[in-house]
């Protein structure tokens, strides 16, 4: 019999999360967000007064402080109960005035930044190295990172009324492949029923065990897209030339030069990731060569490449199993770590399983005040949801720690450091499920199912990341990006990146004009960094002594105190160097070297 998904109002007490570590009811929560506009407007109070003495400035920071917490619960209270229940009215109105606070706020606000940079710095240091500042020092010395960037107030005035603009190619190509295209892609045929093909379906289909559907959906998507290559190739190169405007306005020396400038991340760190990677394709042609055999093809074709090599091993794990795995993978970390971690899966930080309205997927969500809290849509017939648990409780733990070491001023990590603590916990559930595998096609299913991970994460990301670099560098030295361009580009990243045993469609490459991470320049590369700093602090902490465990919750500890090249240093792991990288394909091989043998 079908599961029926119920209802919110229908769902167990036990099975949702616990927001009254927020507010302990709506009627507090309007009371908070009634304060928000004398926050802001004590806050706006000092504006054109912060440089005048250390004394204004000291009490500017403490209303910024205020107004920008208070916003922070406000608007995570609410979001959280939109992402629980979007068919739930009134938690709809209240997230939308919330969006309404937030926004007018930051315009309120946008003086801040500007005016603190325009303070004499040798006076600046020197107010901000007294001990009433130690709550807004980090804050302070990251705003003053910019300032050799910062243009005249004018300039930055034109530059702010562009924002809004320069989104137009990415909500165009959104609205464009979400909803326009997605209507046209027509049907897939499986098991004689005519389904409906989709950008959603699409993932689906491309998983299914009936190759000829795999083949099917795959032409006919791509067909599609081949149809619009001109207009999303239009799009995607103003996307790319409104990131060298910005780059050239500012005074950057790239592209990648801006996108990496603001966390201090050095351009070799991106350029070592491809480099190293490149150096390593032969594994990846050789996992591509076992996939062939294992899928008993002739010739292995791009639509074989996301297939599970292992069909779903039957399992059922209940949510209180999953927890107790995720205690013993864990325990490695601690006995303090997994009480914590559990407790709050247990208890009140987690929303568990579906029901109508909920947002699909899962999530971590941090905040200053309050539990991490997750969401999950758990399922105890995948072993995969086993590793998502583990997953989104590796950034609740890292945001716990994060919270209760540093100021809420400099509490928030980075997007480069955030997949660090998902991914390492990850690693330790693979390796403690493995070890304890009951069945040699338990041990198949799960290595080949951490291979496509790791492949999808270090492998692909960084083939996009490439993609995006040489798209940027041909607009900065004066090559138009047109689609022959573009789509040559992708393509021989293709073979290279897939090797002698992929035979490619003659639109294969379109791919590299339907990723939306393009939009949002320089940002896949993080995931690659991300899992190679995870499997080589996981390496380092379970065959290390109390020492190593200890550097690894410095990290976790650091939240927004350090850059995030130096708080990785300080866990054990140096991004600048190639030697993360390399081990995170070495620790590929090994998975690959023990699939060639099982099948």
């Amino acid at each position: 019999m079908a599961k029926t998904i119920p209802a919110r109002k229908d769902v167990k007490k036990e099975d949702k999360w616990d927001l009254t570590s927020i507010y302990k009811d709506e009627a507090e929560w309007e009371e908070n967000l009634k304060s928000i506009p004398e926050l802001t407007a004590k806050t706006t109070s000092f504006k054109g007064k912060m440089g005048e003495s250390k004394e204004n400035l000291l009490e500017a920071l403490k209303a910024i402080e205020a107004v920008n917490l208070k916003m922070e619960t406000v608007y995570h209270y609410v979001a959280l109960q939109h992402e629980a229940d979007e068919d739930d009215s009134a938690a709809t109105d209240r997230y939308g005035r919330a969006m309404m606070a937030y926004t007018q706020m930051s315009a309120d606000l946008s003086f801040i930044d500007p005016e603190i940079q325009a303070i004499d710095e040798s006076k600046l240091q020197e107010w901000i190295a007294s001990p009433e500042f130690d709550d807004y020092r980090i804050y302070i010395k990251k705003l003053l990172h910019f300032k050799p960037y910062i243009l005249s107030e004018k300039e930055e005035r034109i530059l702010s009324l562009q924002g809004q603009p320069a989104q137009t190619p990415d909500t165009v190509f959104s609205v464009l492949t979400n909803v326009d295209m997605n209507k046209t892609f027509g049907t897939v045929t499986q098991n004689g029923e005519e389904k409906q093909l989709t950008e959603t379906t699409w993932s689906v289909f491309m998983h299914c065990q009936d190759r000829k559907v795999r083949e099917e959906a795959y032409k006919k998507f791509y067909a599609k897209f081949e149809e619009h290559q001109n207009t999303i190739a239009a799009l995607y190169s103003g996307s790319v030339n409104q990131d060298v405007f910005r780059m050239r306005a500012r005074g950057y020396n790239s592209s990648l030069h801006s996108a990496l400038y603001g966390n201090k991340v050095p351009e070799s760190v991106y350029r070592n990731l491809i480099e190293c990677i490149h150096k390593n394709l032969d594994t990846l042609h050789e996992y591509y060569a076992i996939r062939k055999k294992a899928l008993g093809v002739e010739e292995l074709r791009h639509y074989d490449v996301y297939v599970p090599l292992v069909k779903s091993v039957e399992t059922k794990t209940t949510y209180e199993q999953a927890v107790e795995i995720c205690r013993q993978a864990l325990a490695p970390l601690g006995k303090e770590y997994t009480d914590r971690l559990c407790s709050g899966l247990l208890n009140g930080w987690a929303d568990r399983y579906e029901n109508i309205g909920k947002r699909s997927g899962a999530f971590s969500s941090g905040n200053y005040i309050g539990n991490p809290y997750i969401l999950l849509n758990y399922n105890e017939d995948n072993i995969r949801d086993v590793f998502t648990m583990a997953h989104e409780g590796g950034h609740s733990m890292h945001s716990w720690y994060s919270v209760h070491n540093n100021p809420f001023m400099c509490y928030d990590y980075t997007i480069f450091e955030a997949e660090v603590a998902s991914t390492f916990n990850e690693e330790l559930v693979f390796e403690y499920l493995l070890k304890n595998a009951q069945t040699p096609e338990m041990k198949k299913y799960l290595l080949a199912m951490r291979a496509d991970d790791i492949l999808a994460t270090l492998h692909r990301q960084t083939m996009f990341a490439e993609f995006e670099l040489k798209a940027h560098e041909f607009v900065e030295n004066g090559t138009p990006l047109t689609p022959e361009l573009l789509r040559k580009t992708y393509r021989d990243l293709l073979e290279l990146y897939f090797g002698p045993e992929m035979h490619f469609e003659s639109n294969s490459d379109m791919e590299g004009l339907r990723i939306p991470h393009f939009y949002s320049a320089f940002y896949v590369y993080k995931y690659a960094t991300g899992i190679s700093a995870a499997l080589a602090l996981a390496k380092r902490v379970t065959t290390g002594t109390e020492k190593e465990r200890d550097d690894y919750f410095k990290f976790l500890k650091s939240g927004g105190s350090r850059y995030p090249i130096e708080a990785l240093k300080v866990a054990g792991v140096d991004m600048e160097s190639v030697e993360p990288v390399q081990a995170a394909c070495d620790t590929f091989k090994s998975i690959v070297d023990q699939l060639k043998e099982l099948f």
